[in-house]
């Protein structure tokens, strides 16, 4: 009997059976079916297969040989051998399919293709002669047994059905008698060829060829088969072994959760089948096998022992976790893919035990459960969804830990969670993380005291952060409340400035699905946006500044300028609605000229020009005095907080000179102009050059003001200076600084000359900036510094006096005191001062002083040029004697020519 039920309803039960099942460890036929290569016109003679059998038992010639004719001559012939032929046949094929010893792999392989060949007419004779060796006892190899097999369920799937019980039966046999080695990975793969088919027929609902009574039959004998596998090959050693039977154990155990009253001794080998997987080196081939059974485990409803459910969680976690194995990118996926199998059969328990992982002292378990989270965030699971604010909440907890995996681990989270659903966050502000993380590892780089490879980690923090946010939808449900208006909390603060070009993206979204700032109020949070707008902190006029600084820095680059830039443009209703037609029109040309669209500003001193002229313009644009004055006060602000080595600070002076130029109030353009003056560090040229700059772009539309609140200024530095003073305040006057503010200013008078309409130098010119200019150089220390700012004044004054037109004349008595210092000096080098920048530059200050009307006599004429020529001749400038020496090398190394 082959099972319950009659041997002829049996060979009845024909249907069809899973195609196109794998043959295990590459055994496949040597010949295709014949119904796939279609029918041989000429079959071969029927005494073909009689001749061939004579010659294997007479052992004549290559057996393998004989084999490989009759192979071919089963598939060719449609008749059928006799009765006598087929047994003695089958007992030559079968003695060298099962010897023990003495008969090659490659004979026995061809002995087996002879057995599926002849099944394909008497398949239910080669199935009952497999099935008995199956059960035979003694030393007998079953190795291409178990092979012939795996070939029949691939080429006979529907006549295999009926054998299914009994192959059950054998098999248990088989391990029974097997203890490793290659027939026992064979046997395994048997179980599971045969187990996918009659999988697919139990699930087939009225269609299953099988009756109840039977199926009870087939459940009880895989279970038979489960236990008698774990018994007797749970511990065996070698590595291919184990996954073997692993991947038996998942297929078996996922057969018999299809019935509902073996679930429970299912269950209990739920722990077994833990072991089986911790076991196992190769993770990935074990989370596959495992896998298996969780897919089929999915689709089952019933209650799972939670105990049991969870030593697998932690046996999959602990591999995920491990981080003294090096894992692939495919291994890990594999393991994520298992967690998540593992959420969606189980999500309250899974989901707690990760969170439970969180707060474990080890890193890396840490870490894996955060990735973890992460996953199912993004799978939007929905157990996932209605626990999400909970997890979110676990994580913020680790907010602080210092270790750097779980810092990348927690931004990682967040991209997942922002990436999914955004209103889960509103118990945690994930925005304000990824900015607290971005200045927290630029704090730590600027230390300096990290080794190379924490330098590397804390860049690669950097950079997520930048991406975190540049990769934000905002179209994602909640993000426009979850990001406005708190990103414009992070534009002002100098430590994010690496965070603008995200920002500036994030805004521009916002802003292209309809203006942030005029959005329903109760999308927003109302608290959130009072606290913000109306505190000191974000002011129009502060936003503005800090675009401004970024945008004029040379140091920020393109990008970054770009960004500042499209702030601007997108915030215009935030800064100030006047500005709005304006900037739409004049940004897009700033932003062609920083893309390289417009070459004619190739360099920054020019980039510089046209960004000042776009401030002024808008300024002018606003027409509002009070707004203007609270701009001057910000730009004032950063001004005294900015170091004086800082890149920004040469173009804060030139933004507060323009914005001061704007103003009308002249206190406050006095008050502002005395105050960077006074806290100007001379010494250093940068600022130096900056108080020149700010009192420059001030005349532009403030003349008179910027001229006398440096009027003021120089009576300060030069009050007392005849007369009785304090000791302390003579070693402030004559000390470095205030030699160097002297210059600074004497250069500033030259300066705002230049800059002067018609009417404002011939008002000024004389009593005011060259009154000034000899005041400061009578007072100072008359170094090098002050000469060469002496000189250049003149000639500033000079030219600017000279564009006036002929009509203008010079006070003669003020041109001869100049010219007298003027000869003074070329006396004094000309008399043996080392070699020095100066006799040049007194020559082009006379150049331009002489052409001043009314024009000197002929003699004075004379007498000066002679000493301008002695003192070039016997004094050439720096650049001159470069020249000189490098003539002279030149001909040195002529004259060593033969």
């Amino acid at each position: 009997m082959l099972g319950p039920g009659s041997k002829q309803r049996q060979r009845q039960l024909l249907c069809s059976f899973l195609p196109g099942l794998f043959a295990c460890v590459g055994c496949v036929p040597r010949r295709t079916r014949r119904s796939a290569r279609g029918r041989v016109e000429s079959p071969a003679p029927a005494c073909a297969v009689t001749l061939l059998l004579q010659r294997l038992q007479d052992n004549q010639g290559d057996r393998a040989q004989a084999y490989c004719e009759l192979e071919h001559v089963l598939w060719e012939d449609d008749s059928r051998p006799p009765c006598g032929v087929l047994n003695r046949l089958l007992a030559e094929v079968s003695q060298d399919l099962t010897a023990a010893q003495g008969v090659p792999d490659s004979m026995r392989m061809a002995a087996s293709n002879v057995l599926v060949a002849l099944a394909r007419t008497h398949f239910t004779l080669v199935m009952a002669e497999l099935q008995g060796h199956l059960k035979a006892t003694g030393e007998m190899s079953k190795e291409f047994v178990l092979i012939t097999l795996s070939k029949l369920f691939t080429n006979y799937a529907p006549q295999c059905i009926s054998f299914v019980w009994l192959t059950l039966a054998g098999l248990r046999s088989v391990v029974g008698w097997v203890r490793g080695g290659r027939t026992l990975r064979i046997a395994c793969a048997v179980v599971k060829q045969l187990l996918e088919g009659v999988k697919v027929h139990l699930c087939s609902g009225k269609q299953c060829p099988w009756p109840a009574v039977e199926i009870e039959q087939i459940y009880k004998s895989l279970y038979q088969l489960l236990c008698s596998v774990l018994r007797n090959w749970q511990d065996c050693q070698e590595e291919k072994d184990k996954q073997a039977v692993l991947g038996a154990v998942a297929t078996m155990m996922a057969v018999l959760l299809q019935e509902e009253l073996l679930r429970e001794h299912v269950w209990e080998q739920l722990l077994c089948l833990g072991h089986l997987y911790q076991e196992v080196q190769d993770t990935c081939r074990g989370t596959k096998s495992l896998n298996i059974f969780l897919e089929a485990l999915e689709g089952v409803q019933s209650v799972i022992p939670r105990d049991k459910f969870l030593a697998i969680t932690s046996a999959v976690f602990y591999q995920l976790s491990d981080n003294t194995k090096e894992r692939s990118e495919a291994d890990r996926a594999e393991l994520t893919h298992c967690i998540l199998l593992q959420a969606r059969i189980c999500p309250e328990e899974t989901v707690l035990f990760l969170q439970s992982q969180l707060g474990a002292d080890r890193e890396a378990g840490c870490v894996a459960a955060l990735g973890l989270l992460g996953a199912l965030a993004r799978s939007d699971e929905p157990v996932m969804t209605e626990k999400l604010p909970q997890v979110v909440e676990a994580v913020q907890c680790l907010c602080s830990d210092p270790r750097t995996q779980v810092r990348r681990a927690i931004l990682h989270f967040i991209k997942d969670v922002l990436s999914a659903n955004a209103q889960s966050c509103s118990a945690w502000d994930v925005v304000g993380h990824i900015f607290s993380e971005f200045s927290r590892t630029t704090g730590r780089r600027a230390a300096g005291d990290l080794s190379a490879q924490e330098a590397r980690e804390e860049g690669a923090l950097q950079e997520l952060c930048v991406d975190i946010l540049g990769s934000l939808d905002v179209s994602v449900r909640g993000m426009s409340k979850l990001l406005w208006p708190r990103l414009l909390l992070y534009v002002v603060p100098a430590q994010y400035t690496g965070m603008l070009i995200p920002v500036s993206r994030c805004v521009q979204a916002l802003a292209e699905g309809g203006d942030p700032m005029v959005r329903e109020l109760e999308e927003l949070d109302p608290h959130f946006l009072s606290s913000m707008f109306q505190g000191p902190l974000l002011t129009p006029q502060t936003l503005l500044a800090r675009l401004l600084v970024v945008a004029g820095s040379p140091f920020a680059g393109s990008e970054l300028q770009a960004a500042a830039l499209r702030l601007m443009q997108n915030l215009h209703s935030k800064i100030h609605r006047a500005v709005g037609a304006m900037w739409a029109a004049e940004i897009p040309l700033l932003l062609q000229c920083l893309e390289g669209k417009d070459e004619s500003f190739p360099d920054s001193a020019e980039w510089e020009q046209r960004l000042l002229k776009f401030l002024r313009a808008s300024l002018d644009t606003l027409e509002d005095e009070a707004w203007t004055k609270g701009l001057s006060c910000e730009l004032s602000r950063w001004l005294s907080s900015s170091p004086s080595s800082s890149g920004e600070k040469s173009f804060l002076y030139k933004a507060l000179g323009t914005v001061l130029g704007a103003c009308k109030e002249v206190l406050h353009i006095q008050e502002k102009l005395l105050q960077h003056l006074e806290g100007a560090n001379a010494e250093e040229p940068s600022e130096a050059q900056g108080m020149i700059s700010l009192l420059s772009h001030a005349a532009e539309s403030n003349f008179h003001t910027a001229l006398d609140t440096l009027t003021m200024f120089a009576s300060r530095l030069c009050k007392g200076q005849n007369g009785r003073i304090s000791r302390r305040k003579k070693m402030e006057l004559d000390s470095r600084r205030a030699q160097a503010t002297r210059s600074a200013l004497i250069l500033a008078h030259g300066s705002l000359a230049l800059r002067a309409s018609k009417e404002q130098l011939l008002a000024r010119l004389e009593g005011d900036i060259v009154g000034n200019i000899l005041l400061l150089y009578s007072c100072s220390c008359r170094d090098l510094q002050n000469t060469l700012a002496l000189l250049q004044s003149i000639t500033d004054f000079s030219s600017a006096f000279q564009a006036v037109g002929d009509s203008a004349c010079f006070n003669p008595s003020l041109k001869g005191k100049l010219l007298e210092i003027l000869t003074e000096l070329l006396k004094k080098y000309y008399l043996g001062t080392p070699v020095s920048p100066v006799p040049l530059k007194v020559v082009l200050a006379l150049e331009q002083l002489s052409k001043l009307k009314p024009s000197l006599a002929t003699k004075d004429m004379c007498d000066i040029l002679i000493l301008c020529c002695k003192t070039v001749v016997l004094h050439p400038s720096a650049e001159m004697m470069l020249k000189i020496r490098k003539s002279q090398q030149a001909a040195q190394y002529l004259q060593q020519q033969p």
